[in-house]
């Protein structure tokens, strides 16, 4: 196992790497330019003295490859991410500042998606093709269909019409008031928890009844034990690795559903921090956010890939 958690920390490496050195590069194929965007919002004439200028000071006036190099270098030798090429501010600090925010949004939804998910998916199997069945296929049929996006806008926008209401959009932060900061996340948790609730139903469905079929649920049957004890005990823990497999393969979904939903709730989130740094050609806040979401991504599935051993022994005592 330990062999098994250093080739996949060596892996790392190049895949960080290869994903920074693309990103790094197709930002600045983005149409616009953050020149452009300085000129024309401190209303300075476009001479080119004043161009070039702003170009030595950001330090884009090298050939990009340049930059890149530069920019690794001060990642791998100081841990530093550049600074915000619009405050000047570090962007390691303004990441780390907002990451526990995006993570506490992100665990909240995976947590809904489990919690909704799985029951679902269980209850579903055992209720194969009556009307109850019907009806939660339904249901996540029309999870997967409906976007968090429409959900997200609609409970902004309806309830402050009809009731006076809407979410609040002044951030609380967890230090201060922890039942506040719930409650706050609370909803954009539900909305996209419950998107991906719809995909972990189907998929434990069919493997639940796959592993009801199976000889060994028939011996469990006819030695007299309960449904409760199969389900729980045989069934389901079985069933349950490729949905844990499910869960590795959604972390970087839920980032990406993070990033909107921040957005429509005024969440200060890394999803929030990367729509303004991209809006704004922020180029190192860009990378760092992108290169951060990347090492979680990767990290996530290594800690699923490590909890196969807690549900398979096969996997455990290689």
């Amino acid at each position: 196992m330990k062999g098994y958690v250093l080739r996949r920390l060596l892996a790392l490496i190049p895949t960080l790497i290869f994903a920074s050195l693309i990103v790094f590069i197709a930002i600045r194929l983005i149409p616009g330019n953050i020149i452009d965007l300085m000129l024309s919002q401190n209303d300075v004439s476009a001479a080119k003295q004043t161009r070039d200028q702003l170009e030595v000071s950001l330090g884009l006036d090298a050939p990009i490859y340049i930059q890149y190099f530069k920019w690794m270098g001060a990642l791998l030798f100081k841990g530093s991410l550049g600074n915000s090429l619009w405050t000047n501010t570090p962007v390691m600090d303004e990441i780390l500042y907002r990451l526990p925010i995006t993570f506490e949004l992100g665990i909240l939804a995976l947590i809904v998606s489990l919690l909704v998910g799985i029951p679902i998916g269980v209850y579903a199997a055992l209720k194969q093709d009556t009307i109850v069945d019907y009806i939660l296929r339904t249901f996540s049929i029309l999870a997967l269909a409906v976007p968090g996006f429409w959900v997200g806008t609609l409970v902004m926008v309806f309830p402050s019409i009809w009731w006076g209401w809407s979410p609040s959009v002044k951030f609380i932060p967890f230090s201060e008031y922890p039942f506040g900061n719930f409650l706050q996340l609370l909803i954009p948790a539900l909305i996209l928890g419950f998107a991906f609730s719809a995909i972990t139903m189907r998929l434990t469905r069919t493997l639940m009844l796959e592993v009801m079929r199976h000889d060994y649920i028939r011996t469990a049957k006819a030695k007299g034990l309960s449904t409760g004890t199969i389900v729980l005990r045989h069934a389901l823990r079985n069933a349950l690795i490729p949905v844990i497999t499910l869960v590795g393969l959604q972390a970087g979904a839920l980032i990406g559903g993070a990033v909107i939903l921040e957005q429509i709730f005024v969440i200060p989130g890394v999803g929030l921090l990367l729509l303004e740094a991209v809006s704004s050609r922020d180029y190192p806040t860009i990378t760092g956010v992108f290169l951060v979401f990347g090492v979680a991504t990767v990290f996530i599935n290594l800690l699923v890939d490590l909890s196969y051993g807690f549900l398979d022994p096969k996997v455990r005592n290689r």
